[in-house]
């Protein structure tokens, strides 16, 4: 029944002890309630204060409780402290945090640090390699537009300033790379790009790009600049085909002409020094073929000088016999004779040609036929030179 119903009396509704003797129709009694929860806060915090009348949880019934209530903080405190190892794996490193600022670098490995909300990890991967690609039309220094396109690749370098030093490193590397790639384009005649120039011109760009991400303190490596051939527009593409054509006939030309000269040259040195060395011979030759005539000349004048008679003969006989030797003339010294002398002259020009004993000469005086064996020349000409000096 309602307190307020008809029959039920003035009932109080927050007081305890209604229907005890002396309290019926009373107002609640504040001090008590006070008195109450002064003891049950007292009870659950280990006070050995006064217990309420007829109360079942004594002081070993909080005792026990506390106990409960501390193993399972010092259990979780153990899981909490767990919490904060971590491992980090080769390719990998551990950037630690602490209130969100840095504190270290942690290596490959087992490690620990002080759990959330203290300390947090924020793993990198290091070696895992990043690319895109970059393609543009550019203007190089002969104010000529070429078709440009390149591959970066690139990995984490340092995790912390990877992390903190740069709010988007990618898009930092992205815009280096199309400040620097104009930049050396710009600087560079497109015949050097178009041909031998590639490779230069694509490590002058990978070092360029390197050299502003250790300014800007990305954390980023630059491992490699890809450039594809380079490609004039699409509108003079057929003019560009000539002319590196035309290149490619003058470098075959001249590599010709090159090996022409590297084969021509030797062999003209070559012969240039057999001719040297001919003549040196010829020079040493005519000496001594001077030499040895005036040494002959010289010995002739000293037996001149001795037999002068005897040397002059000797002289002549050896000069008429050295003009004569090849002469066909057959001289015949037969004094006082008008026989008819006949010469077989077809035969002793054989013999002269084959170079045969002298010839036999045949004689006929009237009608008797005489052979005999004709007189070398040397000894004709000893024997009209004695008839010409007994005269």
């Amino acid at each position: 029944m309602a307190w307020n119903e008809p029959g039920g009396g003035n009932r109080d509704p927050w007081d305890s002890n209604q229907g005890g003797p002396g309290n019926q129709g009373g107002p609640p009694d504040l001090d008590e309630i006070v008195r109450k929860l002064q003891e049950r806060v007292s009870g659950l915090f280990g006070s050995q204060g006064s217990s309420s009348s007829g109360g079942g949880g004594g002081p070993s019934a909080v005792d026990v409780s506390l106990k409960t209530i501390g193993v399972i903080i010092a259990g979780l405190f153990v899981v909490w402290l767990f919490t904060g190892i971590y491992i980090v794996a080769p390719a990998e490193r551990g950037v630690v945090l602490r209130f969100g600022a840095y504190v270290k670098t942690t290596a490959p490995g087992p490690h620990w640090h002080i759990p959330w909300p203290i300390e947090r990890v924020e793993i990198v991967n290091v070696d895992e390699i990043s690319s895109f690609s970059h393609k543009a039309a550019m203007l190089t220094r002969d104010e000529n537009i070429v078709d440009v396109e390149l591959t970066v690749q690139s990995r984490i370098q340092d995790a912390s300033n990877y992390l903190f030093q740069d709010q988007a490193p990618m898009k930092t590397l992205r815009d280096a790379t199309e400040t620097v790639v104009r930049k050396t384009i710009g600087g560079e005649k497109l015949d050097f790009i178009l041909t031998e120039g590639r490779s230069a011109v694509a490590a002058m760009i990978q070092q360029g790009v390197q050299s502003l991400m250790d300014e800007y303190k990305t954390g980023l490596l630059v491992t490699s600049v890809n450039m594809q051939p380079a490609k004039p527009p699409e509108q003079v593409k057929d003019a560009f085909d000539d002319a590196i054509k035309a290149r490619e006939d003058k470098e075959r030309l001249e590599n010709k002409a090159e090996a022409y000269s590297n084969e021509i040259l030797p062999q003209a040195r070559g012969e240039a020094a057999r001719a040297i060395a001919d003549a040196k011979a010829y020079r040493d030759r005519v000496i001594a073929s001077a030499e040895g005539e005036t040494s002959r000349f010289d010995a002739i004048r000293t037996q001149y000088e001795k037999a002068p008679e005897v040397t002059r003969e000797r002289l002549y006989l050896e000069t008429i016999e050295s003009v004569l030797t090849g002469s066909n003339m057959v001289l015949i010294d037969v004094p006082q004779g008008n026989s008819l002398m006949y010469l077989p002259l077809d035969q002793i020009m054989r013999n002269q040609t084959a170079r045969m004993p002298q010839p036999r000469t045949s004689m006929t005086n009237g009608n008797d036929a005489n052979q005999y064996n004709a007189p070398s020349t040397t000894s004709q000409i000893r024997d009209v030179s004695r008839e010409r000096s007994a005269r």
